[in-house]
């Protein structure tokens, strides 16, 4: 089981930090599947979705007797849940279930389970690099079985990126392959219904389990690993849709049914013993999309390690609106980690990156692409927007812990 605690700031400007969540540090598991002797986990923080909540319509007809006791029954059908947007769930997830996989890795000697979207009608599917990373190599073999289906397909690994925990595979010789629809992440708001689906638990091959929340906060920055490795996901979603083990690698939509992220983590437990409530994550749709390019040519996207020092989310019309920002566009700095080289540099939370050695820098996406091509102890120029006027300055970039 990985284990993860959130990046946090305790420094962060109270007037900005008031309409912002609070974050609070704790150890996460990451929901990938199962082993053969024990259920794996990978917990990350903040990063949950909300189970489905259903409800069931009718009315009960007149009472009929039964041994001296009135039976009142249910004549009619149950209805299904219905988004804010009037869609039906049980139609999205009729619409997008047939593009969700169920995957299966076999390694020495030991199996995970995962899940996976079908992005191409040549069967490319996209998934968490944790859920197939102990194949990596050719050291073991992965499987995938449609929905609705008892088949398991071979499939192929062909690219990883680590440090996102995003990876790509291709089912072997398919052709005209159901395929879902990838939504813009950046739009997303504080509020927005999710609908999560995923081969939670691993409980049978082909019979997702869906659950249905919000985002609860966007921009959320965590740590996740075990006692020999961790990495840090900048710019998670975070929801209270409910995920479980095998979830990884599944969709989050949008009440469209647009996929907006990936679900990859769920809060464990704090320090103190408590547990975290209805607190998972996912990586953002425009994070995978930027890396989709160098995962479909094979190969294994490097990231130097180096390391601005800034929780970001993605700037837009509607963040724009709710803190009063000056510009739509741009990477939002949430909070500032200390001693690292943006508060060195005098870098403020509420400040804008609108640019990195001349790079337009339009998303949260766009910097982190940027910062990961430079190693550490690079310098690097930034341009930033603050209270509406624009400044630069020069940043030396540490070592990601």
């Amino acid at each position: 089981m990985k284990v993860v605690t959130e990046d946090q700031n305790p420094n962060r400007p109270s007037e900005f930090d008031a309409t912002l969540e609070a974050s609070s540090q704790g150890t996460f598991a990451r929901r990938s599947g199962s082993s053969s002797s024990s259920r794996f986990a990978r917990v990350v923080g903040p990063l949950l979705v909300a189970a489905l909540v259903g409800g069931v319509a009718g009315h009960f007809t007149g009472g009929s007797t039964s041994g001296g006791f009135a039976i009142n029954q249910l004549n009619g059908s149950p209805s299904g849940a219905i988004l804010p947007n009037g869609n039906s769930v049980p139609a999205l997830v009729k619409s997008v279930l047939p593009a969700i996989v169920s995957i299966d890795v076999k390694a020495n000697g030991l199996e995970d389970q995962g899940t996976g979207m079908i992005i191409t009608k040549d069967g490319y599917v996209v998934t968490n690099n944790h859920v197939i990373a102990a194949a990596a190599g050719g050291a073991g073999t992965i499987t995938v079985t449609a929905s609705g289906s008892t088949k398991a397909m071979p499939a192929t690994l062909i690219g990883t990126s680590p440090v996102d925990d995003v990876a790509l595979i291709k089912i072997d010789n398919v052709h005209n392959e159901p395929t879902v629809t990838l939504g813009n992440s950046n739009a997303l708001q504080v509020g927005d219904s999710v609908v999560a689906i995923g081969n939670a638990l691993g409980l049978a091959a082909g019979t997702p389990t869906v659950t249905t929340g919000i985002v609860s906060a966007l921009g959320r920055t965590v740590t996740a690993g075990t006692a020999t490795s961790s990495e840090t996901l900048n710019n998670m979603i975070q929801t209270d849709a409910a995920i479980n083990p095998g979830n990884s690698g599944g969709p989050l939509l949008d009440s469209a049914g647009a996929v907006i992220g990936m679900d990859t983590a769920v809060a464990g437990t704090l320090p103190d013993g408590t547990s975290a409530q209805n607190i998972g994550f996912a990586i953002p749709t425009a994070t995978i999309q930027s890396l989709l390019k160098q995962l479909k040519a094979g190969e294994s996207v490097v990231n130097h390690g180096a390391y601005l020092g800034v929780e970001i989310m993605s700037n837009n019309s509607s963040i724009q609106q709710q803190y009063g920002f000056s510009i739509s566009t741009g990477a939002v700095i949430m909070s500032v980690v200390p001693g690292a080289g943006a508060a060195a540099a005098g870098l403020k939370q509420g400040d804008i990156i609108t640019a990195v050695d001349g790079t337009p820098i339009q998303s949260a996406q766009d910097l982190q692409s940027v910062i990961s091509t430079h190693h550490a102890g690079d310098r690097v120029k930034v341009a930033y927007n603050r209270a509406g006027s624009t400044h630069t300055v020069y940043v030396v970039l540490h070592r990601k812990p």
